[in-house]
């Protein structure tokens, strides 16, 4: 029993750690909170005790601290001694590891990306790798948390993998030493054109603002004139360094962003420190439903100073903050403490986790309550929303068969056996599979195994059983015969009604071979609507000042 009783006190503390913060005044509230722990205490007393089958304890108080804080918000976690790690990992982008990214495709673990002069890279590891063993242990047999674990350890240490490699007929073993390893903010920077600058921002762990600032340097001394900058995908991190990146184009001493909480500690106004690289140089921001967060404060900034035009989906709306706090055991827990507002003082957040419906579910913030704010120079925006982009651009949505060819690993394994055929590649920019490449793939498909059923097919089989249930099937089945016998005759040549996205993936997989993360990104560019409508008006300064008010 003094095993449960232990087990029992690392969660009650772990549990009044957090609760504390969840009512409005904890020092009016200190009797509603020990009366609840010792019901809590007690129930799980009198469950551990007389339950029919072993309670396991720290899955039972992960059980409900997990549904406490999910009754908040999905922003406020418990993070235990086990995760602190990954949460490190996420908030530093730093690591003691190799520097090669993998993805499970069926039952196998394949490397996605290898990082330039990292222990992977200096080792011989290659994208399109698969990864047998680990120290000798076959992969097949670990969790992926437990492979996780033996990847990553203390920098220094070292790490066998056997590994299977096209072309080559037995299974090959490489031996790593374990490096710092620190992912960059800015996987690739690099010139659209000669006088066109571009950047990739995927993360906001530290030094994000620094590895911007030093793109946008080099990219000023190559001839850029104009700046397109992505944070498409980005779904935050660090709001300091949001706050310099949006140092960088607006003068120092500006308001960037408010923060509002219950808490008056939590109540900062975060203003801009440094003097700026450029205030005049065009700027177009490209935002999607996946931008989140920092993304969202940058690309809120910029728009509320008329600083640069905005382009793209509407952003995906978390105008919350959350700080980590320690817990006893090693354990921390990530709270919402705040929210945050642009300059305009327009809070982005769509949804309402203080207002839930009857059933739990929260509700987007209505149009009615959504408030107009005024950019610098009078432009119309609005708070409740995410970012509304200044240029929407429609997202146009994968058919399911490119999402299946992707998701089933056929396009990788392409990529890596045109690799192993195919010695040298040309640049990526250039580089383009022929009519006579593609029709390969086609042909090497052919015999895989690739049933799937659509959108429509789903449909489809829903109306047959609805008119089935309503006897009037033999009314129409002619007509759904004859809608099968079509969806029948455009399965058989979907990989060519296709063909445009998915040569695309194609491509860039295939680049990724041969330049890695910079031909991941630049074999994209020629189909990306994106990129090409942020240069269209960048260089059509006339409508890009008639956007701004300039």
């Amino acid at each position: 029993m003094r095993f449960w009783k232990k087990k029992w006190a690392i969660a009650a503390l772990a549990v009044a750690g957090i609760v504390g913060f969840s009512f409005t005044s904890p020092a009016e509230r200190y009797f509603e909170i020990a009366k609840n722990l010792d019901i809590f205490a007690s129930l799980f007393k009198e469950v551990n005790a007389l339950y029919v089958d072993e309670v396991n304890p720290n899955k039972a108080i992960r059980t409900g601290i997990d549904a406490m804080l999910e009754s908040l918000d999905p922003y406020t976690n418990f993070i235990s001694e086990d995760e602190v790690e990954d949460f490190r990992t996420l908030n530093t982008g730093q690591y003691g590891g190799i520097g090669a990214v993998t993805r499970p495709i069926g039952k196998r673990t394949v490397v996605t990306m290898v990082y330039e002069n990292y222990p992977a890279y200096k080792s011989g590891l290659r994208i399109g790798d698969e990864i047998l063993k680990i120290n000798g242990l076959e992969l097949a047999r670990l969790t992926a948390e437990e492979a996780n674990h033996i990847m990553r350890g203390q920098v220094g240490t070292p790490v066998n993998l056997t590994i299977k490699r096209t072309g080559v007929d037995k299974p090959m073993e490489l031996e790593f030493k374990r490096e710092k390893i620190k992912i960059s903010n800015v996987p690739y920077f690099g010139m659209l054109a000669p006088d066109m600058g571009y950047i990739r921002l995927t993360e906001f762990t530290p030094d994000a603002g620094k590895e911007v600032r030093n793109a946008l340097i080099s990219l000023k001394e190559k001839g850029a004139k104009y700046l397109v900058l992505d944070l498409r995908g980005n779904l935050g991190g660090l709001l300091h360094e949001a706050v310099n990146i949006c140092n960088l184009f607006i003068p120092k001493g500006k308001k960037v962003v408010d923060t509002k909480g219950k808490v008056e500690e939590n109540n900062i106004t975060y203003e801009t420190l440094n003097a700026p690289v450029d205030l005049d140089i065009p700027v177009a921001v490209l935002i999607n439903r996946s931008s989140a967060s920092a993304s969202e404060i940058v690309a809120g900034t910029l728009q509320d100073y008329d600083r640069g035009v905005i382009l793209g989906e509407r952003s995906f709306g978390k105008g919350l903050v959350q700080v980590p706090r320690l817990l006893s055991y090693n354990s921390q827990v990530k709270i919402t403490t705040a929210k945050y507002y642009t300059p305009t003082g327009r809070c982005i957040q769509v949804l309402d986790y203080t207002h839930r419906r009857e059933d739990g579910s929260v509700a987007s913030i209505p149009d009615s309550l959504k408030k107009e704010f005024r950019t610098t120079r009078g432009r119309k925006v609005y708070d409740g929303g995410g970012i509304e982009p200044d240029i929407a651009i429609p997202v146009t949505e994968d058919a399911t068969i490119t999402k299946v060819v992707y998701l089933n690993g056929f396009i990788f394994d392409y990529a890596t056996g045109y690799a192993h055929q195919h010695p040298t590649l040309p640049e990526p920019r250039t580089f383009s599979l022929t009519d006579k490449e593609y029709a390969d793939f086609v042909s090497w498909m052919k015999p895989k195994d690739y049933s799937f059923q659509s959108p429509v097919e789903t449909e489809l089989e829903e109306l047959i059983a609805e008119a089935t249930k309503e006897k009037s099937y033999p009314e129409l089945k002619s007509n759904i015969e004859q809608i099968q016998a079509k969806l029948k005759d455009l399965r058989k040549n979907e990989l060519l009604n296709h063909k445009d996205a998915i040569k695309a993936l194609l491509e860039r997989e295939i680049a990724s071979r041969y330049y890695f993360e910079r031909g991941a990104v630049e074999a994209t560019f020629k189909y990306d609507k994106e990129i090409k409508a942020a240069m269209d008006v960048l260089r059509n300064q006339p409508e890009y000042k008639r956007i701004l008010k300039i």
